[in-house]
Order: C-alpha cells, then structure tokens, then sequence
C-alpha cells in the first residue's frame, strides 16, 4: 500500500550495501526537503516525544493527505523526508491503514536506529495518524 516515491526509497535502499551507505542516503533526502517555514514551527506543529525538534504541518488538498515537516537533526530531516514519502497524496481515510512499522522495516530502519529515534519516529507516525484521523 506505499506510494511510489516510497517504493522508490526502498529501491534505492535494496542497492545500497551496507547501513552507512543508507544512513547517508537519509540525511539526503533530508537535505533535499525543502525547509519549513520557521513561522510554522509553533508549539502547536511539534512533535512530543522526540529527542530532537520536530514540527509537523499538515495540508489536506482535494481529500488527500501531505504535511510539511522539519527538524533540527539532519537524519531526523531524513526520516521525515521517507515518513512524506510515505504518506503523502494518500487519501486522508487511508492514512491510518498503512503499517509504517512494516513499511519502514523493509528499509531496515528497525534495526539500525537508536531507541531515542526510534521512538521518534513512532511519535512522527502518530501524528501524522492523528493529523488525518482529524481531517477525515
């Protein structure tokens, strides 16, 4: 159920050899995003429960779902650049039926991130869970 631009992550990932290769290839597409708009990063657009900063913007447009997203952590901006591909153009009801546990397992993410991220990118997912459930 993953977008194409998430199938094209897991692509790139299937050709990368090792994790130190794919870690970079995060921080890329972190460095790719275009930044936030710091007027949006206001206590109301931030994550709870990560280590690092993070603000997550939702934009709803003809019922489906994207957000704007930053960090002040390069990898963190990765890891919201592969959660955008993720779940952006979905529709807002089918925001919620994606495993991103899965879907982010088969990057291996899983394995190579620290409890702290982690649970990070549990809290992005959350949002971003709730952010459409409330657009729905």
């Amino acid at each position: 159920m993953a977008t194409q631009a998430f199938e094209d992550i897991a692509e790139t990932f299937d050709f990368l050899d090792d994790w130190e290769d794919r870690y970079r290839h995060v921080i890329e597409l972190g460095r790719a995003m275009p930044p936030m708009d710091p007027a949006l990063q206001v206590p109301a657009t931030k994550v709870e429960g990560c280590a690092s900063q993070v603000w997550i913007m939702p934009r709803i447009e003809k019922g489906r779902f994207d957000f704007q997203g930053d960090s002040d952590a390069m990898i963190v901006r990765g890891l919201i650049a592969v959660l955008h591909a993720l779940y952006s153009g979905v529709p807002v009801g089918q925001v919620s039926r994606i495993d991103a546990q899965a879907e982010l397992a088969r990057l291996g993410l899983d394995e190579h991130l620290s409890s702290q991220r982690s649970n990070g990118l549990r809290a992005m997912v959350q949002r971003i869970r709730q952010l459409s459930d409330a657009a729905a």
